[in-house]
């Protein structure tokens, strides 16, 4: 075995095959894309070279600038949400329900396998108001109140995105953090018991820096996955009212591909690849200095 590893022709045979495909999926759409940013036009009229006029286009384009707000509003609102039910879920399983707690995370990891616009179009049926109207007004109804359109509203409508994306992924990052909570020796945990550290100050002191790198990993793939929110926010509402709560990829899909902006459509695609790279190195950024000190 050492000597097939140890050789490099071998090693290279044995990987060509994936690189190539991966080069061929990844690495090339990703550098065509890079390369279009620097144009203009499509495949009917032809491109033409532009330079960075694409990107100057865009920090002075008002409604780039609003998609751009409405991307980071939601995938930092989505984030916190999504790590505080998870992390508490995850404490619950570990150590309250213990071994007790496999059916629990069956039930509240179920939404997360289901289709993204399934989901979307059951919490828009459960908003809904007139003939069709959801449970969600008939319990208004109930107590006194009027019928709401929630759909009508940014507010509304960004409140029901919100809550769509917890429900459907709150048990996703239960279990990878609960995985994590695992981890933590029942040595650690019993000698801090025994020094008196119970309930808040045994999360605070002892498990949340033990598990500390899951959750920011936790964290960093939370924050990527809502940057590039779409399917679910188009089946939704279709980033309305208008375009209010229409995401940057939403704005990129309809420059590129309705409005046949290719050059534009592929620099928004850069930026927002960017914007995720900026906040993955802002928190691995923050993680050193709290382990430096």
């Amino acid at each position: 075995m050492n000597s097939v590893f140890g050789d490099r022709k071998t090693i290279i045979i044995l990987l060509a095959p994936a690189l190539l495909l991966y080069t061929l999926l990844k690495i090339g759409p990703v550098a065509w894309s890079l390369g279009l940013s620097f144009f203009e036009g499509n495949t009917l009229r032809g491109f033409e070279f532009v330079g960075v006029e694409n990107f100057t286009k865009f920090f002075t384009d008002e409604a780039a600038l609003q998609s751009l707000g409405v991307s980071v509003f939601f995938a930092i609102v989505a984030t916190v949400g999504q790590i505080l039910l998870g992390y508490m879920l995850a404490l619950l399983y570990v150590f309250v329900l213990r071994k007790g707690s496999s059916l629990l995370r069956t039930i509240v990891f179920f939404p997360a396998i289901l289709p993204t616009v399934a989901v979307a179009l059951l919490f828009r049926s459960f908003v809904a108001v007139g003939d069709n109207q959801g449970p969600v007004n008939d319990l208004i109804n109930f107590f006194g109140g009027e019928s709401v359109e929630f759909l009508a509203t940014t507010s509304g409508t960004m409140a029901t995105a919100l809550a769509m994306t917890l429900w459907g992924s709150m048990g996703f990052y239960a279990i990878l953090l609960y995985a994590g909570l695992l981890d933590i020796p029942d040595e650690i945990l019993e000698s801090a018991k025994l020094d008196g550290a119970n309930g808040l100050k045994l999360v605070r002191h002892i498990v949340v820096p033990l598990s500390l790198p899951i959750l920011l990993s936790s964290i960093i793939f939370s924050l990527n996955a809502t940057l590039k929110v779409f399917d679910s926010l188009l089946a939704l509402n279709n980033g309305g009212p208008g375009t209010s709560t229409a995401p940057l990829t939403l704005y990129m899909y309809r420059t590129a591909f309705e409005y046949a902006e290719y050059g534009y459509g592929s620099t928004i695609a850069l930026v927002l690849t960017l914007l995720c790279l900026v906040f993955t190195l802002a928190i691995f950024r923050s993680s050193q200095r709290k382990a430096e000190d």
